[in-house]
């Protein structure tokens, strides 16, 4: 069975070179980084609430905690 595909935006260059620099400086990966910062804003909204609703992937594994 072929995997799904997501839609995967683009995210301007600049927010982009933001987000490297801040993860660099809290020492986590930027894909955690973006991800907690995304949350933070959705969770709760409207658009969270129907999301939830209608969930069909499961969760991503968690974050890896040890930096290589």
């Amino acid at each position: 069975m072929p995997n799904p595909r997501y839609y995967s935006p683009r995210i301007s260059r600049f927010l982009v070179s933001v987000l490297y620099h801040e993860a660099k400086r809290r020492g986590i990966p930027m894909t955690k980084l973006t991800d907690e910062l995304l949350k933070l804003q959705l969770v709760g909204s409207e658009s969270w609430d129907e999301a939830q609703g209608m969930r069909v992937a499961e969760e991503p594994p968690p974050y890896r905690t040890s930096n290589r």
